[in-house]
């Protein structure tokens, strides 16, 4: 019974950070219905910039890490600005290839500058260092993560409520010539979207950079944001996040009862069911545009 009580409570842990990663997802996809596969590698670039401040210029902690968010934001904007908008009528498959064109463009810039072998990021809690409740370990790397993501989602979940930028964004997705329309600065918007979605990949990126920190360190959280992503609605907030720790706890689950080997797998064979049976995702509502 430990044993699998342990599997549940690491399953919401990492599912914590495919959490984060899904949320960064679908804030760009609820405004342009773009997957931004360059999502990973935004937040690889920040966290490798917050390690730059902190061994180069031996900033304090608190300061790095606040200027990492700030340059995650500004490289949002800048990329949206500078490449996305540049696309002469773009397709949906287009903006995909050029996000993955983002992606291998800025891996490949993280290797050249740091290398490509394993750094450590300073940080005053260790991967190692862990609570202990009857018989279970909770890392408290792990519990910063899970409140860093209740905490966006919270945050995230009121802004597009209740924020006028918030509903500007919606009303973006929904239909752009309409939004332009009623007055909605429709460019401003995506460039503020990519911004804000940057941060919140970069946060998952700062608290997975204890543990691993190498250029390939984001493939496996993306991949399994986007499945979370996916699996829960790619325009709904609340299910990217239910969606990554019911993820998170049936892979942990597989992988200690099933399979080690093809843990990986169980994200993706959930997404094939999941769409096949519910394609808008389990908590997305499904409308159909008129044209």
């Amino acid at each position: 019974m430990v044993d699998f009580i342990q599997m549940i409570v690491s399953g919401i842990a990492v599912g914590s950070s495919y959490a984060l990663m899904g949320l960064a997802m679908v804030i760009i996809y609820k405004t342009s219905e773009v997957p931004n596969f360059a999502q990973g590698e935004m937040a690889l670039v920040s966290s490798f910039f917050a390690m730059m401040l902190l061994t180069t210029f031996s900033m304090p902690l608190y300061l790095a890490f606040f200027l990492a968010l700030v340059f995650a934001i500004l490289l949002g904007c800048f990329l949206e600005f500078a490449v996305l908008r540049r696309a002469k009528d773009p397709s949906i498959l287009g903006m995909i290839v050029i996000t993955i064109g983002i992606e291998m463009i800025i891996v490949g810039l993280v290797s050249w500058k740091f290398g490509a072998e394993q750094k450590t990021m300073p940080f005053p809690i260790g991967p190692y260092d862990s609570f202990m409740f009857w018989g279970i370990f909770i890392s408290k790397l792990e519990v910063l993560t899970l409140v860093a993501a209740m905490f966006l989602m919270g945050v995230l979940f009121s802004f597009f409520k209740y924020s006028k930028l918030g509903l500007a964004m919606k009303a973006t997705q929904q239909n752009p010539t309409a939004a332009k329309i009623v007055g909605i600065r429709t460019n401003q918007i995506l460039m503020m979207t990519w911004g804000i979605s940057s941060m919140v990949g970069a946060v998952a990126g700062l608290l997975l950079s204890p543990v691993i920190m190498q250029p390939y360190m984001m493939w496996d959280p993306m991949l399994k944001g986007f499945a979370a992503a996916v699996m829960g609605g790619m325009t709904s907030l609340p299910g990217a996040v239910v969606a990554a720790y019911m993820l998170g706890i049936i892979e942990n689950l597989f992988g200690g009862y099933i399979s080690l080997e093809f843990k990986s797998v169980v994200a993706f064979v959930i997404i094939v069911i999941v769409l096949c049976f519910k394609p808008s995702g389990l908590f997305a509502r499904h409308y159909v545009k008129k044209v």
